[in-house]
């Protein structure tokens, strides 16, 4: 739901690039912004590592729950809390860059703006479907080892 909510977010500032009289660059640029995001955001960055971490995490959640995590379940999953320090590392570091990314690309002015955001959303739309597909798999092959789910060893 907190991708689908930034693909709400992001998309009107990418379809407000089809109100716009474009240049080749303009162009280039968006089919550049689209392929690059879908495979870095959406293939090597979700697909590859953020979706099956954050079901298996679900998955770990469900088999052991405690109030507590239940409670904060979208940050346990993105492995903010109840999770090896390396994890945490990784996950506020990544958030952290996001963010930084996401205050730098606010100063730009359109079509550019539109650009990078088109290219976002796509990365997004892969990452949500990248879940649904490791929520599926999940679902219908529950003993089939996932990933680590990265939780402390004393649990």
């Amino acid at each position: 739901m907190l991708l689908l909510f930034a693909v709400v977010r992001l998309g009107p500032m990418a379809l407000e690039l089809f109100a716009l009289e474009l240049q080749p660059l303009h162009w280039f640029a968006l089919a550049v912004s689209v392929l690059y995001m879908a495979y870095a955001e959406g293939y090597k960055g979700f697909h590859l590592a953020f979706a099956p971490r954050v079901v298996a995490r679900a998955s770990y959640l469900q088999a052991n729950p405690r109030p507590l995590h239940i409670m904060l379940a979208p940050v346990f999953c993105m492995g903010y809390i109840y999770a090896t320090r390396k994890r945490k590392l990784l996950s506020f570091g990544l958030t952290g860059m996001i963010i930084c990314f996401v205050l730098l690309v606010r100063l730009l002015p359109q079509p550019w703006r539109g650009i990078v955001d088109a290219g976002v959303v796509t990365g997004l739309v892969v990452g949500i479907a990248s879940i649904l597909y490791f929520l599926l798999q999940r679902l219908r092959y529950p003993e089939r080892p996932g990933v680590g789910v990265d939780v402390p060893k004393h649990s």
